[in-house]
């Protein structure tokens, strides 16, 4: 054995530190042990800080609820929930990456029992399952189809309270609107307080997964839309919602997204 291999098996926290920047880079800075995941991130004790300003929202005491964790990254808010004593968690990612970041976060915590797949937000429906309490934090505006990834949520998995979150950015303004408009009015689509959603068609902070960047009411007008009533805003960027009637259910079609095979070659 080297010499660093038995300074390595000796300290425990030496290979803790190597297992970690092994899976390099992380978005999620979390202390496992003593050691931050991530000690420059520039939000620092990100998405630690974001969830204290809001955790007070969700049940400390999610005894026999069920949680499924959408874009998981890391596992932060899977792991809160299974602090929290829930039944059962679900994380989802299509990263392996972060897959295996939340595998080692949740190992190092003694959160064994949370189970993490490598699956879309768009293949939700195979899941098979609706859950009491669905995170869909910081993953929207990374979607092509942002709108399809809240309605296939709302139709397959989201049994209850839906917590939200994206970036937004534009006007912060909301604006009471008619339920319908003449063809001929115009300028309703000029005001600030106007749903809006700004499509980034090449990179926006140095990430090319940044497609669309909603304004407030865009936000909020999509979650209505899909089915979800917002029941408390606790920070700027964050919603708890509950699963409600979707508009126009007698006559709009389910949300589907059928499996596809990538290998499969269609007829010309």
């Amino acid at each position: 054995m080297t010499e660093l291999g038995s300074a390595v098996k000796a300290n425990p926290s030496l290979a803790l530190q190597a297992e970690i920047d092994a899976l390099a880079p992380w978005f999620h800075n979390m202390e496992l042990n003593g050691i931050w995941t991530a000690p420059d991130h520039f939000l620092y004790d990100y998405p630690g800080r974001k969830f204290r300003k809001f955790a007070h929202t969700i049940p400390a005491d999610l005894s026999g609820r069920t949680v499924l964790d959408i874009g998981c990254n890391a596992g932060f808010y899977a792991i809160e929930m299974q602090r929290r004593g829930a039944a059962q968690v679900v994380g989802i990612d299509s990263d392996e990456r972060y897959l295996s970041q939340a595998r080692l976060a949740a190992r190092v915590q003694g959160m064994d029992r949370i189970e993490f797949r490598n699956m879309s937000v768009y293949d939700v429906g195979a899941l098979g399952q609706r859950f009491d309490i669905v995170i869909f934090m910081g993953v929207m505006y990374h979607l092509r189809h942002p709108l399809l990834a809240l309605d296939l949520i709302r139709e397959h998995v989201a049994d209850d309270m839906l917590v939200f979150q994206s970036m937004q950015r534009g006007s912060p303004d909301l604006m009471a609107l008619e339920g319908d408009y003449s063809f001929e009015e115009t300028g309703i689509f000029d005001q600030p307080g106007f749903p809006r959603m700004s499509f980034v068609e090449r990179e926006y902070a140095h990430d090319w997964t940044n497609w669309w960047v909603p304004n407030r009411a865009c936000t909020e007008a999509m979650l209505r839309s899909a089915g979800f009533r917002i029941d408390q805003h606790p920070e700027t960027e964050v919603y708890i919602c509950r699963a409600v009637e979707t508009p126009y259910a007698e006559t709009a079609l389910p949300a589907v997204y059928p499996a596809r095979n990538p290998k499969q070659k269609t007829k010309p």
